[in-house]
């Protein structure tokens, strides 16, 4: 099961404030927005930019459906949604002011030519905005599911990039710098991501995690039955007034692309 767009855009509602003040949306912005999901981002930043215009790409058709709805519902016309994979789609040189991403560039299968291919989409001057997650072992959401469907058991190894192969901030200077960016900057966001408002929804969103389920697969209904109950048991230890919440920790990283 794809993750719901309407569960990601809550999970995640205390990291878009960071998002919005670094990305900084101006009245005539174009704006690219990278992995939009069901397009919460895009539609912030076409409010933003209400003489400009707001693209949101990603590649999942469900997605861009409830993108598309809650626009429409929104009354929002200069927004507009493309099913594609950014980092290699074709789009016209020098067309956007501004590149905003939450959480939607860490799947490259080829970061310096995914960065460049964006950096080439972007006016010179133009900026990039976006949030990445840090290391597995700095993020407890990754860690505390894992631990309660496998306790003692190293994560799965994905066949490619995965949630954290920008965790490095190293890296990612490097992959942006090659990529053709520079003034990059790159700093610390700490906040809980919300799981849901009590402990039975905060389940039942977890369990729709495609790597939840995979992490599920194989186990015999006994096992299965134990590791839900210690999912459940987890979660309870995390509910607060305001929810579920686990911690995290995330990098914003900013750069522009040069020669404005």
């Amino acid at each position: 099961m794809a993750l719901d767009p309407d569960f990601y855009d809550a999970e995640l509602r205390r990291h878009d404030e960071h998002l919005r003040a670094a990305a900084d949306v101006r009245r005539g912005d174009r704006v690219l927005d990278v992995g939009c999901g069901g397009g919460q981002t895009t539609r912030r930043a076409a409010r933003a930019a209400v003489a400009g215009t707001a693209l949101g790409v990603d590649p999942s058709a469900p997605a861009l459906r409830r993108a598309r709805q809650l626009s429409e519902a929104d009354g929002l016309r200069n927004v507009d949604y493309l099913q594609a994979d950014a980092g290699a789609h074709p789009f016209a040189p020098a067309t956007f002011d501004l590149c905003i991403s939450r959480f939607g560039t860490m799947f490259f299968a080829d970061p310096v030519a995914a960065f460049a291919n964006v950096g080439r989409a972007l006016r010179p001057g133009g900026r990039l905005a976006m949030l990445v997650w840090q290391g597995r072992d700095r993020n407890e959401w990754a860690r505390a599911i894992h631990e309660a469907l496998r306790p003692g058991e190293p994560p799965l190894r994905p066949a490619g990039p995965d949630a954290f192969s920008l965790a490095d901030p190293a890296l990612t200077q490097d992959v942006l710098t090659a990529a053709g960016f520079t003034g990059i900057d790159v700093t610390d966001v700490h906040e809980p991501v919300f799981y849901g408002p009590d402990v039975e929804s905060a389940l039942d969103a977890v369990l729709g995690f495609r790597n939840v389920a995979d992490l599920l697969a194989g186990l015999d209904p006994a096992a299965a039955d134990a590791a839900v109950h210690r999912l459940r048991t987890t979660l309870a230890a995390h509910a607060t007034p305001d929810g579920v919440l686990l911690d995290s920790h995330a990098w914003l990283v900013t750069a522009t692309r040069p020669g404005a």
